[in-house]
């Protein structure tokens, strides 16, 4: 996972996912069957235990709340010196090519499942008169899913915790005009 993570799928040689495995090429075909199924296989697992704060945040009991929890939970994730910096399903992405287009496709799936993710929870705020009259919950979990990604960019290019904290804020601060007071 890691590899895909610093690398992105392209930048991944079977060379470096064996060594990184600790196996060899024949092993890995036999146990994944080939490169495209292996970082299936690393997506599953980095949605399932690493990815999971949007999924944490979406369950706290106001929108301003789940905002906040979304903003919080990036700066841990994406500061976090125990993984690779920034996020896989932004790092990993191919840059082109039609022979990666499927790589492609599962990981805007999965941003895009994030980002669903986010719409439900601000539906149901939307419901409970949460959000202003004007604001579309759709337009904000993008929105909200933009910003996150563009901390995570921002984390890849170096930006620690501490630089990742007043993003944080301004974004909490940028989403709550959209809120109900």
């Amino acid at each position: 996972m890691e590899v895909f993570w610093t690398r992105g799928y392209e930048g991944a040689s079977l060379s470096d996912l064996t060594e990184a495995m600790g196996i060899n090429r024949p092993s890995m075909y036999a146990a994944f069957g080939n490169k495209e199924q292996l970082f299936c296989k690393v997506l599953e697992r980095y949605a399932g235990g690493q990815a999971t704060f949007i999924g944490e945040a979406v369950k706290q009991r106001t929108a301003k709340e789940v905002i906040a929890a979304i903003f919080h939970g990036a700066v841990e994730f994406l500061g976090c010196p125990k993984h690779p910096r920034g996020c896989l399903l932004v790092q990993g992405t191919p840059a082109c090519g039609d022979e990666t287009d499927a790589v492609r496709r599962q990981i805007i799936t999965r941003r895009l499942a994030g980002e669903a993710l986010i719409r439900r929870r601000l539906d149901q705020a939307a419901g409970a008169g949460e959000l202003s009259a004007a604001t579309n919950a759709a337009d904000l979990a993008r929105f909200i899913s933009s910003l996150v990604h563009g901390m995570s960019v921002q984390a890849a290019s170096g930006a620690k915790r501490a630089q990742l904290q007043p993003i944080a804020k301004m974004a909490i601060e940028s989403c709550g005009r959209f809120l109900r007071a």
